[in-house]
């Protein structure tokens, strides 16, 4: 069997040195990586599909939950953090085992058996029912949306969504319009569509979203379409398949 491929992500290289020494020896664990912040993780995670992941709460740039919830695929995680108060909040995202510092190494072989179980058991095609509901959970978002993961140019970042004046579908993407910048998003307007709080935004058009809050006027067009005035000027056309949407939102009389 394929040797487990084990990333460890920890912001004190002591706290880092400490599980590759108890990890040396095992001949069935490769350890492919060391990262020191939750952005590098989330590029080591996504670049070298670890199997195994020994992962801080507490790390600079993203936090252990956020990691995750930026990745793709989750792999087998033990989380490790000095501060029991995260123990129920890791489980309820499914960590497989929750390793609280300072342990001995009864206590991380036992979390280790565990995973190796776990992992032969991925790897022979068992339904890893754990896993299934980690990234249903991570992928899930709550009814009113309150930010996105935005990925580009090596960067990941979050945007609150209240940030964005408005949004236009780009095909299989949506280009989220923020002040003087936007930013693509691998998404189909359909889909932001129904995670978006319809209190606060409203689709104007089949290819066109706006932020409530943004707009400043709106202006009679041709054949029931509407002319939508942001604040920072921007125009913006409706259709008048989306004129009684406006109309009971805005309170206007069309």
């Amino acid at each position: 069997m394929a040797k487990i491929r084990a990333l460890i992500v920890d912001d004190e290289p002591l706290a880092r040195e400490r599980i590759a020494d108890l990890l040396v020896g095992d001949a069935e664990i490769e350890i492919i990586g060391e990262c020191g912040d939750g952005l590098a993780a989330v590029e080591a995670i996504e670049r070298q599909k670890p199997d195994l992941l020994f992962l801080d709460v507490q790390i600079p740039e993203l936090d252990g939950f956020d990691v995750l919830e930026a990745i793709e695929e989750a792999p087998v995680i033990i989380f490790v953090t000095a501060y029991d108060q995260y123990a129920l909040r890791a489980f309820e995202v499914h960590a497989l085992d929750y390793l609280l510092k300072p342990f001995d190494r009864e206590r991380f072989d036992k979390a280790l058996q565990r995973a190796k179980h776990q992992i032969a058991r991925d790897r022979a095609g068992a339904v890893n029912q754990e896993l299934v509901a980690l990234l249903a959970d991570l992928k899930a978002r709550p009814k009113a949306l309150e930010r996105l993961v935005i990925k580009t140019g090596g960067r990941v970042f979050f945007l609150r969504v209240d940030e964005i004046d408005w949004i236009e579908a780009a095909a299989n993407y949506v280009k989220l319009h923020v002040g003087r910048e936007s930013h693509l998003l691998r998404e189909t307007i359909n889909g932001l569509a129904a995670k978006l709080d319809p209190d606060k935004f409203i689709r104007i058009h089949r290819s066109i979203i706006v932020n409530l809050e943004r707009v400043k006027e709106l202006q009679p067009w041709f054949h029931g379409d509407y002319v939508v005035i942001l604040q920072d000027g921007t125009q913006l056309t409706s259709s008048r398949n989306y004129r009684d949407h406006l109309r009971k939102l805005l309170g206007k009389s069309a």
